[in-house]
C-alpha cells in the first residue's frame, strides 16, 4: 500500500470574521490555498471574550456546506427555517446552505473558554440549489473509539467498524478528531483519489514515512498527496488534530464571500437575490 506524503504545509493566519471574531485560518486562506472539495477551514480559541463576544450576526450562504465543531464553550444557531440548535462543548452544526440560507452563531457566554472550527465543503453543481437542511448533532451521537496509543471522535465516514455520526453526502467526507499519545503512530485507509489533509492544533506530528516524511507544528495543515493510507506519529508531548477526506468534485469553483458556485453569472444571481430578499425564497424552491 502508499502511503501519503505531506504535499503542502499551509500555516494558519491570524484573520477576524463575522463581527470581529478573532481566528486563525489556514484552508481558504486564498483561492490558491483549498483542496477540492474542502474550501476553509478555520480554527476560533480564546480566553478572551473580547476575541469572540460579538460572534457572527445573521448572514447568507449559498453553494456549499458549512460544518462547525466545538471544543469549548456555547454558540447559539438560528436560520431564515426556524431551526435553533444550542451548540456545545463537543458537539456538531452541519448546514447545508445549497440554495441559500440565512443563519446567526452567536456566543452564549461572557467569560470562559471558546475553542472550536468551522469547515465549508464544496457541493457539486447538482446539488447547490436544492433546499437547504441544518442538523444539530450532540455530543452524545458521536461515535468515539480507542485504539493503541490513541482516541478518535468520529464525526464522518467511518472508522474500523464505526459509522460516523454524518454519512450519506455525495463528496463521503471524512472528518476525524484524533488525539495521540507521546510517540505513538495511526495508520488509517483513505480511499485513493479521494482529497486528504490534516489540521494539527496542538502537540507535534511527524506525517508520513521514510525520508519523506515529514513533521507539522500546531496551527498548520498538511495536505496529502495520493495514496491508500496516511501514517501519523506524534511528537514527545502528543498530538490532537483534525483528519479530513473526501471525494473531489474537479468542478469550477466561483466564490464571492458567502457564495460559492460555478460561475460569475451564478454569483451574480446570488447577489441580486439577496439584495431583493429572495434568496432564501428561491432555495425554498430549489430552482
Amino acid at each position: 500500500m502508499k502511503t501519503r506524503e505531506i504535499a503542502r504545509v499551509v500555516r494558519a493566519m491570524a484573520t477576524s470574521d463575522g463581527a470581529g471574531v478573532r481566528l486563525r485560518r489556514s484552508l481558504g486562506q486564498s483561492d490558491a490555498a483549498r483542496l477540492d472539495p474542502f474550501l476553509m477551514l478555520d480554527e476560533f480559541a480564546s480566553d478572551d471574550p473580547d476575541d469572540y463576544i460579538a460572534g457572527f450576526p445573521p448572514h447568507p450562504h449559498r453553494g456549499f456546506e458549512t460544518v462547525t465543531y466545538m471544543l469549548a464553550g456555547h454558540m447559539l444557531h438560528e436560520d431564515h427555517l426556524g431551526n435553533r440548535g444550542d451548540l456545545r462543548s463537543g458537539g456538531v452544526q452541519w448546514m447545508t446552505a445549497a440554495g441559500g440560507i440565512i443563519h446567526s452563531e452567536m456566543p452564549q457566554q461572557e467569560s470562559g473558554r471558546m475553542h472550536g472550527f468551522q469547515l465549508w465543503i464544496n457541493l457539486p453543481a447538482r446539488e447547490k440549489m436544492k433546499p437547504p437542511s441544518y442538523r444539530d448533532i450532540s455530543p452524545e451521537d458521536i461515535p468515539e473509539a480507542s485504539f493503541d496509543g490513541g482516541r478518535v471522535k468520529i464525526i464522518a465516514g467511518a472508522w474500523r467498524g464505526f459509522t460516523g455520526a454524518v454519512h450519506g453526502i455525495s463528496t463521503e467526507p471524512l472528518f476525524l478528531d484524533l488525539a495521540l499519545d507521546a510517540g505513538a503512530t495511526l495508520r488509517h485507509e483513505i480511499p485513493p483519489g479521494h482529497n486528504a489533509f490534516l489540521y494539527l492544533w496542538d502537540g507535534e506530528a511527524t506525517v508520513g514515512e521514510g525520508e519523506t516524511a515529514r513533521t507539522l507544528a500546531a496551527g498548520s495543515a498538511g495536505l496529502l498527496g495520493d495514496g491508500d493510507l496516511v501514517q501519523v506519529v506524534a511528537g514527545d508531548e502528543g498530538g490532537r488534530f483534525l483528519l479530513l477526506a473526501a471525494k473531489p468534485l474537479g468542478e469550477p469553483v466561483v466564490q464571492y464571500g458567502p457564495f460559492v458556485m460555478n460561475t460569475r453569472k451564478e454569483i451574480g444571481q446570488a447577489l441580486e437575490d439577496y439584495r431583493a430578499g429572495t434568496l432564501a425564497k428561491e432555495a425554498e424552491k430549489g430552482v
